[in-house]
């Protein structure tokens, strides 16, 4: 069994098909059908059912594919660190909560960008479970997420500290409905940090969601807000200029409640380039900021 041989399997099990792998790999659908049969033939098992619309993995094919992506990761990872000379220079891939890329990040990026002006930066934003996903996969090699995340994949550090704050439209008479009915959520998608912790902190008190609306975006949940539809929770930091603008009314979470870390995490085995060095650094040059009050 060979790398090589790891490549072509994985490609097929992706793509679901001979050809199609065929064609990512650039080499013919022959070779393709024939290093798989010669890769069963070598392991013993049939990794493959073939049908009219393609392939797809057996129980054996399942078992193996795991390890012919960490065997991708590892040969990516050697070659990287060949060419490592401890310049901060090439791809780094970020990712980030959308409340964090737009509160925190702004000024820290432009500080890293200025000082390392040969590095490739992308930022990805999503949710906390979107972003874990992607760093234990290996498509992010790093990502601001709410934590604690406690994986043992994962290694993590405190970078910024927020306190969350009910907001609700600013001519409310209370922050919630007399006996907890009637209440309409604004929130992101599942996997957001934010929406579970409002959606728990409401369970706590009693209080039934009857309608729950999904947004895209954070100006979008603020203009309904605003607009009397209804309640979210978001960092007092990114949202007190809209309340002291008399746009919406903030209300904080008692006992602590409202206290949340963003933490940055990263695979422990996967390598660590200069790039994404620089960028830890920069964040531990930059203490964890107390909750705005």
């Amino acid at each position: 069994m060979e790398s090589g041989d790891l490549r072509i399997f994985e490609a097929v099990a992706r793509l679901e098909g001979m050809s199609r792998a065929a064609a990512e790999l650039h080499t013919v659908q022959s070779n393709v059908t024939a290093r798989v049969r010669q890769l069963e033939e070598s392991l013993g098992v049939a990794l493959f059912r073939r049908h009219s619309r393609g392939t797809t993995l057996t129980a054996a094919g399942e078992r193996l594919l795991p390890y012919a992506r960490r065997m991708a990761e590892l040969l990516a990872d050697a070659r990287r660190a060949a060419a490592e000379d401890g310049t901060p220079r090439g791809p780094l891939r970020i990712g980030s909560l959308k409340t964090t890329a737009g509160l925190r990040l702004p000024p820290l990026l432009a500080e890293y960008t200025a000082a390392h002006p040969a590095v490739e930066l992308a930022l990805t934003t999503g949710t906390t479970d979107e972003l874990i996903t992607q760093v234990l996969a290996h498509a992010l090699e790093g990502a601001l997420v709410c934590g604690p995340v406690r994986h043992p994949d994962l290694a993590e550090r405190r970078v910024f500290a927020e306190e969350l704050v009910l907001v609700t439209p600013p001519r409310a008479a209370a922050p919630l409905p007399a006996g907890g009915r009637h209440v309409q959520l604004l929130v992101l998608r599942r996997g957001c940090s934010y929406r579970q912790r409002l959606e728990d902190w409401l369970a706590r008190r009693g209080v039934v969601a009857v309608r729950t609306l999904e947004f895209g975006s954070l100006d979008a949940i603020m203009g309904c807000v605003t607009a009397g539809i209804g309640v979210t929770l978001l960092p007092r930091a990114l949202v007190h200029q809209a309340a002291a603008a008399g746009r919406v009314a903030l209300h904080a979470l008692e006992g602590g409640a409202g206290r949340v870390d963003t933490v940055f995490i990263r695979r422990h085995d996967a390598f660590c380039s200069s790039a994404l060095a620089a960028f830890q650094d920069m964040l531990r040059a930059n203490p964890p900021m107390a909750e705005a009050g």
